[in-house]
């Protein structure tokens, strides 16, 4: 019996890892992703167990290297969107992306609508995780610090163009500082795993 769920992807990554693991808990299987919806079938609860990481920053050629690195593990990989545009030319420009995936389009050999992986793994009682060394997990947490680097420049440069018109002003320096909150966020994390591995030494 398959089941069709929708859901907009408002949160981090771990929102959507963790609700994958909560529809694996019920008995749900992952068998494939649409842009707004999910396939599942019924399995036995708690079979799989699943991760999610952003890759909209690298090339395609690069994107589908790691998912095949991924897939001799034996693990199963599914592409997933980011966006939710349904225009029929689509071009996205990433500043802060490598080169080769900079430019993202509708094209097949792209990212775009590609942007995460969700990568499942038959349970076997340990915790999932993609990057299991310290050096690893800062380099990932490093490259989501990117996008927010570059969103809170572009804002706070609006912030201060558009200063005679203080409402305009107002909403980019709050967008501002919702950029450096994700920051200070992701720097939090790379400040623990950096003390977690100097303690480990």
């Amino acid at each position: 019996m398959s089941i069709v769920r929708k859901r907009f992807f408002f949160g981090f990554m771990e929102s959507q890892a963790k609700w994958l693991n909560s529809m694996s808990d019920k008995g749900y299987r992952l068998t494939e992703c649409g842009k707004l919806n999910y396939r599942f079938k019924e399995c036995e609860p708690a079979k799989y167990r699943y991760a999610v990481e952003y890759i909209g920053d690298r090339s395609f050629e690069e994107a589908e290297k790691y998912r095949e690195f991924l897939e001799s593990f034996g693990y199963r990989v599914f592409y997933k969107n980011m966006n939710l545009d349904f225009a029929t030319y689509k071009l996205t420009f990433r500043p802060w992306a490598d080169k080769g995936g900079r430019l993202s389009s509708n094209r097949p050999d792209s990212t775009y609508n590609k942007e995460l992986l969700i990568v499942e793994k038959k349970d076997d009682g340990k915790p999932f995780r993609l990057h299991t060394e310290s050096d690893d997990m800062i380099g990932y947490y490093r490259r989501l610090c990117h996008p927010w680097y570059y969103s809170a420049f572009i804002f706070a440069l609006f912030a201060v163009l558009l200063w005679p018109n203080l409402i305009c002003s107002v909403i980019f320096g709050l967008l501002t500082l919702l950029c450096i909150a994700g920051i200070i966020v992701w720097n939090f994390r790379i400040r623990r795993l950096i003390k977690d591995r100097e303690t480990e030494e």
